[in-house]
């Protein structure tokens, strides 16, 4: 195979496997809007409530899917090797880590939530409801992890598309179950935020019971997931903790970089927050792309590591990388050519469409930084390299991108910076997450020319 027709069937397949990724983002991001519209529409403090809820059950999900997702390299580098019935034992174990971890989360969250609120002395009137919806939510906990252990599964064997059929369907069910719960109907009575919670939990276990009859009952089966019962077995468990913990955490603090920065940002003014808020929410319609390539170049480069065809792994991490350039190009341009239009889409206020608009500028540099660093996140995860870049997003957010955008947003006299707002703060963050990508690239250049360490990960 030539090099052209090499990459040509790279883009294919990365189109194959990432339209899907796509889709279910969607999906996931639309059981979440609908939970915001309908909490909203009951009253301001059901609307407080769920937010806060989300807030004190998405951290500790999202880090213990992260540790689910050593789940993807280590299945493709496998299915690569064409040892695919390998990837059933793993994924029993994946499986007791979910419901230790599940177990360990609900028990958290039902015993400490309502402290952690009054510790954090948020307003009274929410607590009640944020309180609630975590012990409806809390239901859904260890079916959730589950689902994401076997979605990994099959996005480790190359096949996406049943995910996101089973993401579609929940978000087509999660809207009637919403309505009922919320609202009220059929003899049951109306919840208000709290049956976001029970709506989403039921949605989970249904989604989990759907992903259990495709890995049963498809190709998938190949891999005899559920060919037999597995005690746990701390060797394999550790090892997935190994692997999964820097990946885990990564993802946290790369969702806490932006949670710290609202807070910051509340210190400016409302219009400030509200201004950032609508950039935020367009940056995070556009990040699904990088995020889909990325998971796609964990598939593709962790499949061709298996297969030891390490040049084949390379071409899949620079396809995906020139994809990502492309499309960072292209969402750069449309924000800097419709960045009015954009910001008229959340309001209608001409002052707060002016801030956001100038924010939207910011944003189209940000898409090149933020899109080749979350593609080559996923492309290092491809070859098990998953602490170095943990370190590196750690230093880059933490050390430079939220320190540098506080003293910037706010100024310093002492150092002659004058305050810039809100804008200064997403200069420090283009600044700090520039400095990621930089870093991270560098560090795929090097690990993807280097056989011997591309066998070194393999074997952890």
């Amino acid at each position: 195979m030539n090099a052209k027709s090499g990459v040509v069937t790279e883009i294919k397949l990365f189109s194959t496997l990432g339209v899907p990724i796509i889709l279910t983002q969607l999906s996931q991001m639309g059981m979440a809007v609908i939970d915001t519209i309908m909490a909203g529409r009951v009253s301001a403090t059901d609307l407080a409530g769920v937010a806060l809820g989300s807030t004190f059950y998405s951290p500790p999900v999202v880090l213990l899917s992260g540790v689910a997702m050593a789940i993807t390299p280590i299945v493709s580098q496998m299915h690569g090797a064409g040892k695919e019935a390998g990837g059933g034992a793993v994924v029993r174990q994946a499986l007791w880590i979910a419901l230790g971890g599940g177990l360990v989360t609900v028990a958290v969250l039902l015993l400490f939530g309502e402290l952690g609120y009054r510790l954090i002395e948020v307003d009274p009137a929410a607590i009640p409801v944020a309180t609630a919806y975590l012990k409806y939510i809390s239901i859904g906990v260890v079916p959730t992890l589950a689902f994401f252990v076997l979605r990994y599964l099959c996005e480790g064997l190359s096949w996406t598309r049943p995910t996101m059929i089973v993401a579609f369907g929940g978000l087509v069910l999660k809207l009637p179950l919403n309505y009922l719960l919320v609202y009220g109907g059929l003899g049951i009575p109306a919840m208000g935020g709290p049956g976001c919670g029970l709506s989403t939990a039921i949605v989970m276990w249904l989604q989990l019971i759907a992903m259990i009859f495709i890995v049963l009952y498809s190709r998938v089966q190949r891999a005899g997931a559920f060919s037999q019962f597995s005690l746990p077995d701390f060797t394999v468990i550790w090892r997935l903790i190994k692997l999964g913990i820097p990946i885990g955490v990564t993802m946290f603090f790369e969702g806490t970089v932006f949670s710290i920065v609202v807070l910051l940002i509340g210190r400016i003014s409302v219009e400030a927050t509200a201004a950032h808020a609508i950039v935020f929410n367009v940056g995070s319609v556009t990040s699904m792309i990088p995020v889909a390539l990325g998971v796609a170049a964990t598939i593709r480069a962790g499949y061709n590591v298996g297969a030891k065809d390490y040049p084949g792994a390379r071409r899949s991490v620079y396809t995906a990388l020139g994809a990502a350039l492309g499309f960072a190009f292209l969402a750069a341009s449309v924000l800097v050519l419709m960045r009015d239009t954009i910001a008229g889409f959340y309001t209608t206020d001409s002052g707060l469409i002016a801030s956001a608009s100038a924010l939207l500028l910011i944003l189209a540099l940000y898409q090149f930084v933020d899109d080749t660093q979350t593609t080559a996140i996923g492309c290092l995860r491809g070859y098990k390299d998953v602490r170095i870049p943990m370190a590196i997003v750690l230093c880059s957010h933490w050390g430079i991108g939220i320190p540098l955008g506080a003293l910037l947003g706010y100024g310093n006299e002492g150092l002659g910076v004058a305050p810039m707002g809100v804008s200064g703060f997403w200069w420090g963050l283009v600044i700090g997450f520039g400095v990621s990508t930089l870093s991270l690239n560098t560090r795929l250049a090097i690990i993807s020319r280097s056989q011997r360490r591309i066998e070194r990960y393999a074997e952890a």
